[in-house]
């Protein structure tokens, strides 16, 4: 049983056990430059280790989901396991860094701990507050946002140590989040572990037309999101150039940028209990799809007028994911919930891998023209919306007619 104070504030002890938990995902970019200097790598190098963390969360997501450990396991539990072994994997980087072979083996297994982490926190989430998902998963997503970031906050913030203290303390956080999401076990709203279950359970899901609806959108929300992430070095440069201005600035802006992504999600959560998260999903979508469009084309802009356009897209870019995730939760078997979740994760996650690739590769030769490659996800995850909206009204007409009301987390 959690203590009473971890009781009462449920949603503040999960966010804040991600925050501290994905403070691993991108620990080892933070300290990218002082690992060129102290042991050789290369920026390629680097690269590397980094799609060595998403292809361990890809294979951990479907992990869990193909042998149930998503749904057979307690969800608090399992977090918390992942959190330890994550934090000791990655404080374990530190001494296989100069091997670049040992190296990624390092950053694929951390990647596979945060499978364990990230799409349990968002069932822990709904086990605690179902009637509010879209709210309470904006806070979750909007903490993982500003998880990725602080990896570059902790270095700047230990500047002056050598470069092994941002990782020690990233995994310092980890083993916080894990203990206090142990004491906290799960929520009332959702049966705690599956009797049992099938292989590929969570494929079940996508039988269901609005679950399949929001998982496309999410799917075409996940080939934006990262791909541009990796591009906010290269774009904030870009403009600081056009400033005349110091290169030391570029860290700093982009950390900024990618945590505006913490407010956009809170403030899409608290409008989605007004007007929808599927409307809600559809507007960040949209947004975002539209700076996809116009930001290569007012190239020759004002610095200062990219820079904030960048900004509003740092906002808009992750502020679906929650709502998508809210949507998917509401709308998949209960007693299947996270292998559903994490299956789409997974597929969400592996179409990162390309998307990423193509910008990195093509930004030498093409610019900002590169950012052309990032608006079929906007696009199709629009089009695949349609097909939720035309479902939901079907879903609530037959119920009118019928004389019934569902809540949100029961609806199919």
């Amino acid at each position: 049983m959690p203590t009473p104070l971890l009781a009462r504030t449920p949603l503040a002890v999960i966010v804040i056990a991600q925050l501290f938990g994905t403070s691993l995902w991108f620990s080892v970019n933070g300290v990218g430059l002082a690992l060129q200097e102290a042991v050789g790598l290369s920026e390629s190098d680097l690269g590397l280790l980094t799609i060595a963390v998403q292809a361990g969360f890809i294979t951990g997501t479907l992990l869990i989901a193909t042998t149930g450990l998503a749904d057979r396991v307690r969800a608090s539990h399992l977090f918390a396991l992942s959190a330890v072994l994550g934090a000791l994997i990655n404080a374990a980087f530190i001494g296989v860094a100069d091997s670049l072979s040992l190296a990624a083996a390092a950053r694929f297994a951390t990647g596979l701990c945060l499978a364990g982490i990230y799409p349990l926190g968002m069932k822990l989430v709904v086990s605690w507050t179902p009637s509010n998902a879209g709210a309470a998963l904006g806070w979750l997503v909007g903490m993982l946002t500003l998880g990725t970031a602080s990896p570059h906050l902790l270095r700047g913030l230990t500047l002056q140590l050598p470069w092994q203290w941002p990782l020690l303390l990233a995994s310092l956080l980890a083993l916080v989040g894990a203990l206090v999401i142990f004491k906290l076990g799960v929520g009332p709203h959702l049966p705690a572990t599956a009797k049992s279950g099938r292989p590929w359970a969570g494929l079940a899901a996508f039988r269901r037309p609005r679950f399949r609806a929001a998982a496309l959108g999410y799917f075409g929300h996940c080939w934006e999101l990262y791909a541009l992430w990796s591009l906010v070095p290269f774009l904030v440069a870009r403009e600081l150039e056009r400033l005349d201005a110091s290169a030391s600035a570029q860290p700093w802006l982009s950390f900024a940028v990618i945590a505006l992504g913490l407010p956009g999600c809170v403030l899409a959560g608290k409008w989605s209990r007004y007007i929808g998260s599927d409307r809600v999903a559809c507007v960040a979508l949209a947004v975002s799809g539209t700076l996809c469009l116009v930001y290569p084309l007012l190239g020759s802009a004002s610095p200062w007028l990219m820079l904030a356009l960048l900004g509003l897209w740092g906002v808009s870019v992750i502020a679906d994911s929650a709502q998508f995730s809210a949507l998917a939760s509401a709308t998949a078997p209960p007693e299947r919930l996270g292998a559903a979740l994490a299956m789409m994760n997974a597929i969400g996650f592996g179409l990162t891998i390309p998307s990423i690739a193509f910008v990195t590769s093509l930004w030498a030769s093409q610019s900002l023209a590169v950012i052309w490659w990032l608006l079929p996800g906007p696009v199709l995850g629009l089009l695949a919306m349609r097909g939720f909206s035309s479902h939901q009204s079907s879903h609530q007409s037959s119920h009118q007619h019928l004389g019934k009301t569902t809540s949100p987390h029961n609806r199919t």
